[in-house]
């Protein structure tokens, strides 16, 4: 709508931008004057010229007559300069009112769509000298980002990208890229990415073109129940690590720790570990549990298992059958009091009678197990090392003293 014009001050020149012209005078009831004198002349509307499209820019909107507006906007990577609206002027030249913006690749920004692309300054060009640029990509918490380099060339060295899991001041460290070769897709397992650019004074490069996409974070499988063990840790998601622990008595049979692997699959680094009882070994604790091969399984035939027990100097061990379920006479533990076989036998112990502790006066034990070809069962002994006392005798003109 044109303006109002009243009092004695002559307006400028003025341009309709439309076939149609309307005029409206009003008057009141009060002071009369010269009023006015006007006079028009058509012109034709031309438009204005057909504005060019930014490099690595999209131009939105195709009429360029009098007061038509065209809208700007940026491939990804890429940032505006300039305005992102221009529109057609009238007057005896048709102009837009501000000249066609630019499209630039910035040293760093901020990112949150759930794809997007990420450029050195200046990209395609080379990139200036002396520069720190940061970007970070920040999703929902429970996404990371997939990434793949289409071009990487900065000095070697000297310029480089790195590239943190998390913020650019507590994040992992993925990876710092340098040179001509282009890295293989990565992945960062948490919701933020940060990203590192150095340039300094001398070589200048076309730099990098990355391209990212969201991918869920999903958790790995649940490795609970964990049979004759436990799991240190209750978060399986992408980049967590958890350990495993067994009872006593069984043997850890495999990794002692394991971490969540990103990826399209959700996986553990290595296999599952598991918690065996084994055939022998050497136990150094002061307590302790022995179960048979293979327990709470049966044990297998031809077996010849042998365990050294070694409690501390100055005590002996006090062993305890909780179960023994073996084929009678045929298979058998026996136990000697000492370091190997030809030291004193404690006992030999078959069958499925429950027996009473027996204890040694050394503070080393051998125990084997023999089964032979028929016949299975189980068994599982304790232990517990104690303190040995001597006993003296001390006679004096006053009577009897025993320390024991």
């Amino acid at each position: 709508m044109l303006p109002l014009f009243s009092g004695t001050t002559i307006p400028p020149l003025l341009n309709s931008t439309s076939n149609n012209l309307y005029l409206s005078f009003s008057s009141d009831i009060s002071v009369s004057a010269a009023g006015f004198h006007l006079e028009y002349t058509a012109i034709g509307l031309e438009s204005c010229p057909e504005p060019q499209t930014p490099n690595y820019g999209i131009r939105h909107g195709d009429r360029f007559m009098v007061g038509d507006v065209v809208q700007f906007s940026c491939e990804q990577g890429y940032s505006l300069q300039g305005n992102a609206h221009i529109t057609c002027m009238p007057g005896p030249v048709r102009r837009w009112n501000y000249p066609v913006p630019l499209c630039i690749a910035q040293c760093g920004g901020s990112m949150t769509e759930v794809n997007g692309v990420i450029l050195s300054p200046g990209y395609p060009g080379n990139y200036p000298s002396g520069l720190d640029c940061t970007w970070t990509v920040t999703l929902p918490v429970g996404f990371g980002i997939h990434l793949q380099f289409l071009n990487l060339s900065t000095e070697a060295i000297h310029d480089y990208l790195e590239i943190r899991s998390g913020t650019l001041e507590t994040g992992s460290v993925i990876d710092r890229f340098s040179g001509p070769i282009i890295p293989k897709p990565l992945f960062s397992t948490t919701h933020q990415t940060s990203f590192s650019f150095h340039s300094d004074y001398s070589q200048n490069k076309p730099g990098f073109h990355i391209v990212y996409q969201a991918y869920q974070l999903q958790s790995c499988p649940d490795p609970r129940p964990f049979r004759n063990g436990i799991v240190i840790g209750t978060d399986f998601s992408v980049g967590m690590t958890v350990s495993f622990e067994c009872l006593p008595g069984y043997s850890l049979i495999g990794e002692a720790s394991l971490t969540c692997l990103h990826g399209i699959s959700r996986n553990w680094n290595h296999a599952l570990p598991r918690c065996e009882a084994l055939c022998g070994g050497n136990i150094t604790s002061l307590n302790g549990t022995i179960y048979s091969p293979g327990h709470p399984e049966e044990y297998p035939n031809f077996q010849d298992c042998v365990w050294s027990v070694r409690v501390p100097p100055g005590h002996g061990i006090y062993i305890n059958f909780t179960v023994l379920n073996t084929e009678p006479i045929y298979d058998y533990i026996t136990v000697w009091d000492g370091p190997d076989q030809s030291s004193p036998q404690i006992g030999q112990f078959s069958g499925n009678t429950a027996l009473e502790s027996v204890y040694s006066t050394s503070n080393i034990i051998l125990i084997k197990f023999h089964s032979d070809f028929s016949g299975a069962g189980f068994f599982v002994l304790s232990y517990h090392g104690r303190t040995m006392f001597s006993q003296c005798i001390y006679i004096s003109n006053f009577g009897l003293l025993v320390m024991t």
